[in-house]
């Protein structure tokens, strides 16, 4: 299991690496792939000193404070809905389980829509306010989920997916009747929220994401082996040793506070929880001990790519994240789907 995991992890790191190079070298401003690898290398202690500069200094603006921020966060948020996306699948065992199955998107919606209607998006904490307001507003709609769901502090898995789906119909409905009392204006700026992006992300917004990630992947990874015992049945696991109610209600809050802290900073960003460790399953199998941390590294490189696209296709216009990890998910959810279909047929 360690070989496999460090073989991939080492393919997986290599990808990401080129293909951070390559995105920022892609744009309306076009810079070399050379160039790229100068300045990211003139900007490391020691190595950097003996780097001759031979870029033009907007080049080195560019990569520096547009792109390079940017494609972190990307990965950042690809990252921790991924691992979001395992987790839910693996605790709830249901391979179309995704980040927005407790109907954290649509509690973070509210809190934002709420906030572009009324104009209130800079008050109290500046920049920071919808990210703050939506990841609060996220939490409180697991909170209510897991109310509906318990009974004597113990609950189902179909019962959390059913009050998960009722809270995301509801809320979802609450944004609907705030974007039609929006004026045309307000009503493209919620929309373009709800259809994710990171445009005009800086350093700043990685700093909200990082730490939710680095806590909760690895407690994720750490539950890794209970998920592998998740599969045989909840009775069976908990023969074998796993506290069901209590890993359960672990992992679903760690991947829920994931699934916020991305939603908080860049929006509603469909499929990536869903498409990630389908992938990775089908490259090393099912084993949660690999797919954790795989659907991390793999996820990050999935949303670089994806962003990469919003920015290239109709440049200078963008297309929003969400609509683009759309047109990949959505044929991909439905083979997922279709092959469901095969399995209980058969």
């Amino acid at each position: 299991m360690k070989r496999k995991l460090l073989m991939w992890g080492a393919a997986g790191l290599l990808l990401l690496l080129v293909s951070v190079v390559v995105s920022l070298s892609l744009g309306s401003a076009h810079i070399p792939i050379p160039h790229v690898w100068r300045i990211l290398l003139h900007r490391v202690p020691l190595v950097g000193d003996g780097i001759p500069v031979t870029w033009p200094e907007s080049s080195e603006q560019i990569i520096m404070k547009v792109r390079l921020p940017r494609i972190v966060l990307g990965v950042l948020i690809g990252a921790s809905l991924s691992v979001a996306g395992a987790g839910f699948q693996g605790v709830l065992r249901n391979p179309l389980a995704d980040p927005y199955t407790l109907g954290v998107a649509s509690g973070a919606s509210v809190g934002a829509a709420f906030l572009i209607l009324f104009g209130l998006q800079y008050v109290v904490f500046g920049m920071w306010t919808i990210p703050i307001v939506a990841f609060m507003t996220g939490l409180v709609t697991l909170w209510i989920v897991f109310r509906l769901a318990g009974v004597q502090g113990r609950f189902r898995t179909e019962t959390v997916i059913l009050s998960g789906t009722v809270v995301s119909a509801f809320l979802s409905a609450i944004v609907s009747f705030m974007v039609s009392l929006s004026a045309n204006k307000v009503v493209n700026e919620i929309i373009f929220w709800l259809m994710g992006s990171l445009a005009l992300r800086g350093w700043p917004y990685t700093t909200v994401v990082l730490p939710y990630l680095a806590v909760g992947a690895v407690v994720l990874v750490a539950y890794g082996r209970s998920l592998n015992l998740f599969a045989l049945g909840e009775r069976h696991a908990a023969h074998l040793g796993v506290k069901v109610d209590r890993t359960k209600r672990i992992v679903l809050i760690v991947s829920t506070i994931l699934t916020a802290a991305a939603v908080s900073v860049c929006g509603v960003i469909g499929f990536v929880g869903l498409i990630t460790p389908h992938l990775v399953r089908m490259m090393v199998g099912p084993d949660y001990r690999l797919l954790v941390p795989l659907s991390l590294l793999f996820g990050g490189i999935y949303v670089l790519w994806a962003d990469t696209l919003a920015r290239m296709v109709l440049s200078p216009t963008e297309i929003p994240l969400g609509v683009v990890t759309a047109f990949l998910g959505a044929p991909f959810f439905a083979y997922l789907l279709s092959r469901q279909k095969k399995m209980v047929k058969g």
